[in-house]
Order: C-alpha cells, then structure tokens, then sequence
C-alpha cells in the first residue's frame, strides 16, 4: 500500500503551492543523500518526497491524485505519475529548488556535488478514444516526431564549468560565508558541450526523428486524464542525458446514442404504443456487446432499466457501472384515417385514460 502523498510531505490536503514547495524542500535538506551518505533509508524517502512533490506541485497531477489517489496514476499501465528510479532524475526535474537556493554545502546533485543529468524536454499529444475503448482498455500506436541526438555527434567536457554542470558562488552574509551551487549556465548542467555536429544537426547536436510508440491505456480512463510514456520525449544534449516523456492526454469522442456519466452509461429507448401495451422484448447494443431485454405489458414512458455492471470499469478497481436505459414511448405525428377511427373509438375506454398509482413516480422524482 502506497503511503498518502499528503502524509509523506507532512502537509494538509488544502495545502496551496507555496506550502507545498516549503514542505518539500524541508524533507528534501532532512533527506538529501549529501547529508545522509550511504544511508539507505534516507536515500528512499528522499525520493518518495520528490515522487509526492511531482505530483502535488503539477495542478493537474494533483486534481486527478485527489479525485482517484494512487490509481490514477498506477493504473496508467506503468506510464504513472510519480516515482523515480535514479537520483539523477530528481536532480535533474527539482534541480532550481535545490541549486542556490540556501542549501550551503549541499550541491544539489547528489553524490558530493556530481555531474547532473539533463532531461530533455517533455512532448504532449492527444488521443482520442470511443467508448467501446475505454471500456475495454485499447493499445494505440501512434506516430510521433521527437528531438534525437544525431549520429556522429561528439561532446567535451564544458570549459565554463570543467565538466562539472555546476558552477560556485560564495557570498559574505550575517550568518557568514555562504556557498551555493547552481547549474551551469553553458552547458545547462550536462557538463558537456558541443565538440562536433554532422550536417544537417542543429546547435545543440539534435535532429528530428519519426517513431512508432505503443501505449497501452488502461480501462476506465475519462476526458482529459494524462498518461505518461516514460523516455519517449526530447533527448537533451550530451553523453549522460536522459529523454524526456511523453505525456499522453484522452480525449472522448461523443457516441451517438450512449451518454456516460461517470461509470454509469444511459440509453434512451423509444418503443411504439403498441410495444408499450403488448410487452415485448428487445434487443439493445451495450459497450460490452449486445444484450436482450424484456418489456413488461403496459411499459409506461420514463421507465428506467437497469442493466447491473454493464457500465465501465472504475478506473481505480472499484467495480463496474451500471447501463441504464430510459424508456420513451414514442407518439406518431401522422395517423392515417383508420387509425384516427381507432383512437377515437378508444379515448374513453378506461383503460386508455391515465391512472398513476403510488409507486410511478413523476418526471421530477425521477
């Protein structure tokens, strides 16, 4: 069982952006592994703050960890929203939190102030799924054009920095000599720069290249919630860089006679006056195939059937919605002379005049 991300920063669930970062940096100087040298422990809560801070921090991470928790981003199909293998990748996303920013002798990139690993730039893209998919779950394989370093490329070590991706400052404060460290401002931290380029490479040694990713989503996905294909962004410059992701947001496209609502879908039925009377049965196409159903005699309009877990899934495995159909008795707008006659006949039939009883509940209890 994952611990709560509010729990692991020590803050309250109506924290706004400020507390939130104020809490992070707390645990990230309480944890950081310049403090804590071989300390394991302290090591993994170092980065279950980063992993608790990446999704707070993002105001669209943090809606969808408040609506669904830990689900929404572990049922991703691994894609997830948080979690870090490396200590190279926090320092890499956090570095501005933790460079210059107060930490006296701490370096900011682990391991006594080691070369940071640039991460390349993100890409986001849409895909579009019907309802039959997110009922199902559907893998998709879509085309996409990202930023790679060319072949031949070379790098060397940066004259600015000498290949340490930081650069020192010492400062005389009130409290005395303070060193803070930062990136590189000419290599961006990588420790490299460029020595030689092929043709047809840009500045920074990157071409652009079409590939193929699959993407597995998971059941149960709704309108705007965003995967995340880890390394399939941008690549950065240099030898040590990591790719960045690739952030996959889901579109609904609308069905033409299903409405979702949540879990749960809606149909509306229309029958003819005759199939309201006589009863009857019919067949219904549901997203999970089709299903037949029986209409008792005397069906009245707005009547609600309901089909138990033929809905969707629940993205965060709390079972399955329900398929409702509404029942619409549909009243012709022409009638030949015949069936005038008929109807004229049977207007002051009794029973053809309405006669509610308790249990038919109006339009508005409904």
């Amino acid at each position: 069982m994952k611990k709560d991300y509010y729990e692991i920063l020590g803050i309250d669930k109506g924290a706004d952006a400020a507390a939130i970062k104020k809490a992070y940096r707390k645990k990230a100087i309480e944890f950081h592994p310049d403090k804590n040298p071989g300390n394991k422990e302290a090591e993994e809560n170092f980065k279950l703050a980063a992993e608790a801070y990446e999704i707070l921090s993002d105001p669209d991470k943090k809606a969808k960890y408040d609506q669904y928790g830990h689900a929404a981003f572990d049922g991703a199909g691994g894609f997830g929203g948080g979690g870090f293998n490396n200590m190279e990748d926090i320092f890499s996303q956090f570095g501005d939190i933790f460079g210059g920013g107060g930490f006296g002798g701490f370096g900011g990139f682990g391991g006594g102030g080691g070369v940071r690993r640039v991460k390349g730039t993100n890409l986001r893209i849409k895909v579009k799924l019907t309802i039959e998919d997110i009922a199902k779950g559907v893998e998709k394989k879509v085309k996409v054009k990202r930023k790679v370093q060319a072949a031949g490329v070379t790098y060397k070590s940066c004259t600015t920095c000498n290949g340490t991706g930081q650069v020192t400052k010492i400062a005389n404060t009130i409290l005395g000599r303070m060193q803070t460290s930062s990136p590189c401002p000419t290599c961006g931290g990588a420790g490299q720069m460029i020595d030689s380029r092929p043709a047809g490479a840009d500045s920074d040694g990157m071409v652009f290249a079409e590939e193929t990713v699959s993407i597995k989503i998971p059941a149960g996905v709704t309108e705007g919630i965003q995967l995340k294909v880890s390394g399939k962004g941008n690549d950065a410059p240099g030898a040590n860089s990591i790719p960045g992701d690739l952030i996959v947001v889901i579109e609904e496209i609308e069905h033409d006679t299903l409405k979702r609502e949540g879990e749960n879908i809606h149909f509306d039925l229309y029958i003819s006056f005759s199939e309201a009377a006589l009863g009857g049965s019919k067949e219904i196409d549901t997203v999970n195939g089709k299903v037949r159903i029986n209409l008792e005699e005397g069906i009245q309009s707005g009547k609600i059937l309901r089909l138990k877990g033929k809905g969707l899934p629940s993205i965060n495995g709390y079972g399955t919605g329900d398929f409702l159909i509404h029942v619409n008795v549909w009243t012709p707008k022409k009638l030949t002379k015949e069936q005038k006659e008929f109807f004229e006949k049977m207007k002051d039939e009794e029973n053809f005049k309405p006669n509610p009883q308790k249990n038919d509940k109006s339009f508005l209890k409904k």
